[in-house]
């Protein structure tokens, strides 16, 4: 299929080109797309960022786009970590050497593909897998090539079903570790609606209900895209909302802490937030 052979082509690139080629379509769709444009703003005002803050917004969804070739179909043996640097990452090493698991919630800021590549080179080799849910694509030409981006050495998938989460308490009631995109809307019964900038968004109650089960250490955790060509940083930091630990908090209290953690993150680098995603939308059925 010609989507499938252009994106192989495009993975053997060099990033810095596509970083820059990514740039350029950002600017393109967000000139060309009146509906994208008008969420974009939207979505970016209403959170309370101003044009100058947002606006670098425009370029980096395009070049987070552009990365996925390089990221999903390098060789398993060509290294990412020259690229990366690593703060507040004594805070993901002590939890995991008390021996009760990691969540790392990260929202869809900056490279979060190069969170999971990162970590399961670094530490897949002495802290076993990242391990993580995993929905197969919903377009069939894009399927495969997701499917081999999670297949790799230091990273594990289990599916997104009551057999995967229980899997995934049991990894991290072994001292494993984890990674959740907590703004992503969840499907009809799985979230209740908890604020998010200000505005009730249906948010995923998977990742309290993880922390609440396991025991786990939840930490906030993203990856800033330097200028093209400089690399990454890795970010950590705690998320200590007492509702993680307490199970007779409510979903919605629960929530409302975790969306708390990502408006922080969020807040360090508006620029990098994928604004154009429907964070408000409605799952199917709700009114």
């Amino acid at each position: 299929m010609f989507m499938v052979r252009l994106f192989r082509l495009l993975g053997y690139l060099p990033l810095s080109l596509l970083q820059r080629l990514g740039a350029l379509l950002g600017w393109l769709v967000w000139r060309l797309s009146n509906g994208y444009r008008q969420r974009f703003e939207a979505q970016a005002t209403a959170a309370g960022f101003s044009p100058d803050q947002y606006r670098p917004a425009r370029a980096a969804i395009g070049t987070m786009v552009a990365e996925l070739p390089w990221l999903w179909l390098r060789p398993a043996h060509k290294s990412v970590l020259h690229l990366v640097q690593w703060d507040g990452v004594e805070h993901f090493e002590s939890a995991l050497d008390a021996g009760k698991g990691v969540i790392l919630a990260l929202p869809h800021l900056g490279c979060w593909e190069m969170i999971g590549q990162s970590l399961a080179e670094r530490y897949g080799p002495t802290r076993g897998p990242l391990v993580a849910l995993y929905r197969p694509a919903r377009k069939a030409w894009l399927a495969p090539l997701v499917a081999s981006s999670r297949d790799r050495p230091g990273l594990k998938a289990v599916p997104t079903s009551v057999s995967g989460v229980r899997s995934l308490i049991r990894v991290l009631r072994g001292g494993g570790y984890t990674a959740i995109l907590p703004d992503q809307v969840p499907p009809l019964g799985q979230g209740v609606w908890a604020p998010f900038f200000g505005r009730p968004a249906y948010t995923m109650t998977l990742l309290s209900r993880l922390a609440q089960q396991s025991g786990a250490r939840v930490l906030l955790c993203w990856c800033e895209r330097l200028p093209i060509g400089k690399g990454y940083v890795m970010h950590f930091e705690p998320l200590d909302a007492p509702e993680l630990k307490d199970a007779s908090a409510t979903p919605e209290a629960a929530a409302a802490a975790v969306n708390a953690g990502m408006e922080r993150l969020i807040r360090q680098a508006p620029g990098q937030y994928l604004w154009s995603y429907a964070r408000y939308k409605q799952p199917a059925g709700e009114e």
